[in-house]
């Protein structure tokens, strides 16, 4: 039986997802997702891997949180103030 944490990182490795994804398909909700993300991404390096962020962006204006250290997904646009952000997406290499 597998803990939480590697079912993430074993959905993760197969490509990138959304923490809606994540949650659904483990069966959890997208907050505790976003709770266990940055102790995946602290633990990765020791088993020598790497999570990788595609940051959240603006569908209104296009602006990229690249920037951005928080792992949810932003409320609104800095730029345009539209609250219509398309959420980050993970995966590990």
């Amino acid at each position: 039986m597998t803990t939480i944490r590697q079912q993430i990182i074993e959905m993760l490795q197969q490509g990138e997802a959304e923490a809606k994804d994540l949650s659904q398909e483990i069966g959890i909700s997208e907050k505790e997702v976003y709770s266990h993300l940055p102790h995946i991404a602290k633990s990765l390096p020791r088993q020598g891997k790497k999570m990788k962020i595609k940051p959240a962006r603006c569908i209104a204006c296009g602006y990229e949180f690249k920037s951005r250290e928080r792992l949810t997904p932003p409320g609104r646009c800095p730029l345009c103030k539209s609250e219509r952000i398309e959420n980050p997406g993970f995966s590990v290499k």
